[in-house]
C-alpha cells in the first residue's frame, strides 16, 4: 500500500499551523508555532523550523509541502503574488527554493475549502460557499465539486463585497466591506475602542452588556446580508462558516440563520444549509497538504 505523506502549513496572522496527512487526508501529526507577524520576516524561519520538525515525523514518506497563506497565488502556485498590508516578504517568495522540497502555495480560504470538500462539511456538496471569519474575512467557492478560483486566482473573496457603500475602505479599497463589518481587524473601530478582540466583545455580550450586543448583532446582520447576496448569485447547497469567530457557535449561528431567512430569496422555501466548518483551525493546513499531494502526483 502507498503510504506517502504530505505536509501542510497554514500561515496565519498569529499562528502557523502544520500537519502531516496520509493519502486519505487523515491528519497524522500537527503542531503550532507563533507567527510573530510585524517583526520583519522572522515568520519564514518559523515555517522552516515547522516543516523540518514535520519532516522528521513523516520520515522518508514525505513527498511535498503545501502552503496556505493570505493573498493571491501566481499561476504556477509557487508563490503568493499579491498580499497587501501584512506578512512582510511574502509576495513573490518562492517556497520550494527556500524549503528545498516540492512546495505549492494557495490562498488560505481556498485551502480551507479543499479540506472541507475532501473530508469535511462539504464532502457531500455539489456547490458550496465557505466564509472564514477571523482577523479578516476570507471566502471560497465550490462549483460542481471543484474549488473555483476564477481568472487571476481572485474568486471567492467574499470579505471584499460591499455591505455599506458609505463605510470606510478596506485593505483592497472597497467601501463598507463585509470584512470591515465583522472581521477582527476592525473590532476596535466598530466598538469605539472599547473592545480589542471579538472574543472580548462576545464575553461582554454574554454578561449582558447592551452596547456589546448591539455591536455584535449589527455585525451578524451584515454577515447575513452578505451571505444572502452570495447565495442569490451562486445558489449553493451549503454555506460553511469557519475561522475563529465561528467558535461563537449559537451566539453566531442562531441570529445568522434568522436574518438569512429574512433576506435570502427562497423560492419554494428551499434554502442552503448553514454549517460550521468541521476542520476548525487546521482546515487551511489540511487543504494545503491535500492540494500539494494532488499537484505532486499529477
Amino acid at each position: 500500500m502507498n503510504t506517502n505523506q504530505t505536509i501542510g502549513i497554514d500561515l496565519g496572522g498569529t499562528r502557523i499551523k502544520g500537519v502531516v496527512i496520509d493519502n486519505e487526508g487523515k491528519v497524522l501529526h500537527h503542531i503550532y508555532t507563533p507567527t510573530n507577524d510585524g517583526e520583519g520576516e522572522v515568520w519564514k524561519a518559523a515555517i522552516e523550523n515547522t516543516v523540518n520538525e514535520l519532516k522528521q515525523l513523516a520520515g522518508q514518506q514525505m513527498i511535498a509541502v503545501g502552503i496556505s497563506a493570505p493573498g493571491l497565488p501566481d499561476k504556477e502556485n509557487k508563490a503568493i503574488a499579491f498580499m497587501p498590508g501584512r506578512l512582510e516578504g511574502l509576495e513573490n517568495f518562492i517556497w520550494q527554493d527556500f524549503l528545498h522540497t516540492p512546495a505549492y502555495v494557495l490562498n488560505d480560504a481556498i485551502a480551507a475549502m479543499v479540506a472541507e470538500a475532501r473530508t469535511g462539511a462539504a464532502a457531500n456538496s455539489i456547490n458550496a460557499v465557505l466564509v472564514t471569519l477571523g482577523t479578516g474575512v476570507g471566502g471560497a467557492l465550490l462549483i460542481n465539486k471543484t474549488p473555483y478560483q476564477g481568472s487571476f486566482s481572485k474568486a471567492g473573496h467574499i470579505g471584499h463585497m460591499v455591505i455599506d457603500s458609505t463605510g470606510d475602505a478596506d485593505v483592497t479599497g472597497m467601501p463598507g466591506s463585509l470584512e470591515e463589518s465583522i472581521g477582527n481587524c476592525s473590532i476596535e473601530k466598530r466598538s469605539n475602542g472599547k473592545f480589542t478582540s471579538t472574543h472580548d466583545l462576545l464575553e461582554a455580550c454574554r454578561s449582558g452588556d447592551e452596547f456589546a450586543k448591539t455591536i455584535w448583532l449589527t455585525s451578524v446582520k451584515k454577515l447575513a446580508i452578505g451571505l444572502a447576496s452570495v447565495s442569490n448569485i451562486i445558489s449553493p447547497d451549503t454555506i460553511i462558516i469557519g475561522g475563529g469567530i465561528a467558535e461563537a457557535n449559537g451566539d453566531l449561528f442562531e441570529p445568522l440563520n434568522r436574518w438569512f431567512d429574512e433576506f435570502e430569496w427562497q423560492p419554494g422555501g428551499i434554502r442552503p444549509r448553514i454549517v460550521k466548518a468541521i476542520h476548525g483551525d487546521l482546515a487551511g493546513a489540511i487543504g494545503a497538504a491535500c492540494f500539494a499531494m494532488n499537484r505532486n502526483t499529477k
